[in-house]
């Protein structure tokens, strides 16, 4: 006769301990020994997500999980193989992404208007504080509504120095 007992509806295998403990030892003898495919996942995991930031952050943590899956090959601890990727990854963070976040740092290269800027120009219309003059900007041979940086008063004549552009207007200053 077989019987199978139900304790609280809960089936009986789920109460039998050897069972349990049995798949327990199981799972955890198939995880350390195939421990690479995870470190191979985490690469990947962080390699894509590095793909989609381009923030040179994850791209560390995916360097170390590939070292891993050469220093897992050798049956080390988990809890040590977690601990020497953790180190690794904070090391490459804070030693190289500095460096090369300089050296792939994109530099603001001015145009258009922005050009104009810190450029030489010369007072066309007399420029005060109470009405917009005109100047003439060097290398270029465009005139431009122009007010003066400080609100000063600046004759026909005088060479200035672009300090900033609001909107159709040059703000000038004389050049020192």
């Amino acid at each position: 006769m077989c019987r199978t007992r139900v304790s609280f509806g809960v089936p009986q295998f789920i109460l039998d301990f050897e069972l349990v403990y049995t798949i327990i030892i199981f799972m955890n003898g198939f995880i350390l020994s195939n421990l690479y495919w995870i470190w191979l996942a985490v690469c990947i995991i962080c390699f894509v997500i590095e793909a989609g930031t381009l923030s040179l952050t994850t791209i560390w943590f995916g360097f170390s999980a590939f070292l891993m899956i050469f220093v897992s090959l050798f049956k080390i601890n988990p809890v040590v193989q977690f601990l020497i990727f953790v180190a690794i990854s904070l090391l490459l963070l804070i030693f190289t992404r500095p460096v090369l976040a300089k050296k792939l740092s994109v530099k603001k290269t001015p145009t258009n208007s922005d050009s104009l800027i810190q450029k030489e120009c010369v007072v066309t219309k007399e420029i005060t504080p109470l009405s917009k003059g005109q100047v003439k900007i060097a290398g270029v041979g465009v005139e431009w509504q122009a007010e003066s940086s400080d609100s000063s008063e600046i004759p026909v004549g005088t060479h200035c120095i672009i300090e900033e552009i609001r909107g159709a207007t040059v703000i000038v200053s004389e050049r020192p």
